[in-house]
C-alpha cells in the first residue's frame, strides 16, 4: 500500500513538471519565431530606405518624346541668378576694430579662377552702391579679371544682390569675369530685402537714381566711407601676380589688360617696382573715349582733358610729369614701354600703378577722403619703391573736377585725416629709421590731400 501510494502520489507530479517544459517550449518558439521576424523586418525596411527615390516623370512633357527624371534635388533657378543671396550675415571677418565685416568672394564669375590663372594682372576696384554702375565702363575696355570690393549698409544690400542678378542675366559675359566681396558696418549691417524688378529686366538701366531709402542716406553722410578697408580687400582677392589697383570711376584705354601683359612678360625682374599710369580728367562734352594716346593729346591740347586731380589738387599725380609724357607723342605703334621714372616725389602723390600685391597695404585707420592712397606710396617710397611712368596707356576719368564742387562733410574728414598722418608718419620712422622728406620737422600738414 505504501508503495501503491507512492507511486500514486509521484505519477501526478511527473506530469505536472512535463506540462510546464511543454510550455516553456511553446513560448521559446514563439520568441524566437518573432525575433527573426523582426530582424527580418529590419533587413527589408533598411534595403528599401536605402534605394534612390524615384522622380516621376513630367506631365507636362509632350507624349511624343519620352519622359525624364531630373535629378530631384536640382537648384532653384531664383538663387542660382541671386548669388549672394548665399551670404550668411552672421558670419564674414571683422577688421582689426571690429567696425565693419568682410564677406570674401560674395560672387564670382565662371571665368574669374581661369583668367587669374592664365592673366598676370588683376584689376582690383571699389565702390559704394551709387557708383557701381561705373564698373560697367571698366570692363568694357578690361579684358582681365577684376576684383570689386563693394560698401553696403542696411537695405543696400537688395540693390547689390539687384545688381549682381542683373550681370548674371544681362551681362554674362562682364559677370564671369567679376569677383565680388562685400563690407558692411557693424552699426548698420546688411539686411536682406526685396529686389527691385530690374533685376530681371535687361532693358531696364540698372541701379537708378533715388532707390536707396532715405534714412540709409542719412546715416551715410554721418559716417565716413571705409576706403582703405575696401582697398584692401579687393586687392588680396586678386590671384595674379600683379596687381592695377584703381577707384571704380577710373577708367583704362582699350586694350590695355593685353598690353600690360605683354610689357610685364618682357619687363626685366624689378621687385621693387611700381608702374605708374597717367590719369586724364575728360571733358563731358566730349563724344567717346579717346581711342589711344593720340588722341588724348589732341583733346588735351584744346583744354578738354587735364592731368586728374590739377584743378582740386594738384599734388595728387605732379610728379608723374604729365608734360615729359606727352612730349613723348602717342607712338601708338610702339608697345607699352617705361617713358621715363619719378624723380621729384612729392608727399602726398598717389598715383594709380601697377606692381606686386606685395606692397604695403592701405592704412585703415585712415577713413573717408583725404591721406588714404598717399601714405600708402609714401611708404612705399620709403621702402626704395621706384615708380616708373608707363607710354602709351592711360586712365580716364570722366568730368573735370572743381575744388567748389566738394561738400563741407569731406572736408571734415580730411582735417580728422590729417591728424591721424602726425601719428603715422612717427610709426614710420621708427619703423624705417627714416626720414627722406624731413616730415618730422615740418609742422602738421596744411595742404589738402
Amino acid at each position: 500500500m505504501a508503495v501503491l501510494r507512492y507511486h500514486q502520489f509521484r505519477k501526478p507530479m511527473s506530469g505536472l513538471r512535463g506540462d510546464k517544459i511543454w510550455r516553456w517550449r511553446c513560448q521559446w518558439s514563439v520568441v524566437t519565431i518573432c525575433a527573426i521576424a523582426l530582424v527580418l523586418y529590419n533587413a527589408a525596411a533598411n534595403i528599401w530606405l536605402l534605394q534612390p527615390p524615384s522622380c516621376p516623370p513630367h506631365v507636362t512633357q509632350p507624349p511624343t518624346e519620352p519622359p525624364t527624371c531630373e535629378p530631384c534635388d536640382a537648384a532653384n533657378p531664383s538663387v542660382d541668378d541671386d548669388p549672394i543671396s548665399r551670404i550668411d550675415l552672421r558670419l564674414g571677418r571683422w577688421d582689426g576694430s571690429r567696425s565693419y565685416k568682410m564677406f570674401d568672394y560674395a560672387a564670382v564669375g565662371d571665368l574669374y579662377a581661369e583668367l587669374s590663372s592664365d592673366r598676370r594682372v588683376c584689376l582690383a576696384t571699389q565702390s559704394s552702391i551709387e557708383r557701381l554702375h561705373e564698373l560697367l565702363r571698366i570692363a568694357a575696355h578690361w579684358s582681365g579679371p577684376i576684383s570689386v570690393a563693394v560698401f553696403v549698409a542696411g537695405d543696400e544690400l537688395r540693390l547689390l544682390r539687384a545688381f549682381a542678378m542683373w550681370l548674371f542675366r544681362c551681362q554674362p559675359e562682364i559677370y564671369m569675369r567679376i569677383a565680388l566681396h562685400v563690407v558692411t558696418p557693424s552699426e548698420r549691417p546688411g539686411v536682406p530685402g526685396h529686389v527691385p524688378t530690374w533685376a530681371r529686366d535687361c532693358e531696364a538701366k540698372p541701379l537708378p537714381p533715388y532707390e536707396i531709402k532715405s534714412d540709409t542716406m542719412t546715416w551715410r553722410v554721418r559716417h565716413p566711407y571705409p576706403q582703405n578697408h575696401l582697398r584692401n580687400l579687393a586687392r588680396k582677392n586678386c590671384q595674379t601676380p600683379y596687381v592695377f589697383l584703381v577707384d571704380v570711376d577710373i577708367v583704362p584705354s582699350k586694350g590695355m589688360a593685353e598690353s600690360l601683359d605683354k610689357f610685364l612678360a618682357k619687363a626685366p625682374k624689378c621687385p621693387l617696382c611700381a608702374y605708374v599710369v597717367p590719369t586724364y580728367e575728360l571733358d563731358l562734352r566730349v563724344a567717346s573715349f579717346p581711342a589711344n594716346k593720340s588722341e588724348l593729346l589732341r583733346l588735351s591740347r584744346k583744354k578738354l582733358a587735364i592731368p586728374f586731380h590739377r584743378k582740386v589738387f594738384i599734388y595728387n599725380q605732379y610728379a608723374s610729369n604729365f608734360t615729359r609724357w606727352e612730349a613723348t607723342g602717342g607712338n601708338e605703334s610702339v608697345h607699352t614701354h617705361v617713358s621715363h621714372n619719378v624723380t621729384n616725389f612729392e608727399l602726398l602723390y598717389e598715383p594709380f600703378y601697377v606692381a606686386p600685391d606685395t606692397v604695403p597695404g592701405h592704412d585703415e585707420r585712415f577713413l573717408g577722403y583725404g591721406f588714404t592712397r598717399n601714405t600708402q606710396v609714401y611708404e612705399m617710397f620709403l621702402i626704395g619703391y621706384q615708380f616708373r611712368v608707363l607710354s602709351p596707356i592711360f586712365t580716364i576719368h570722366w568730368g573735370l573736377q572743381a575744388r567748389r564742387t566738394r561738400p563741407l562733410w569731406r572736408e571734415k574728414q580730411n582735417e580728422k585725416n590729417r591728424k591721424h598722418f602726425e601719428t603715422f608718419k612717427r610709426e614710420l620712422f621708427a619703423r624705417y629709421r627714416r626720414d627722406p622728406l624731413h616730415l618730422l620737422r615740418r609742422p602738421p600738414a596744411s595742404k589738402k590731400a
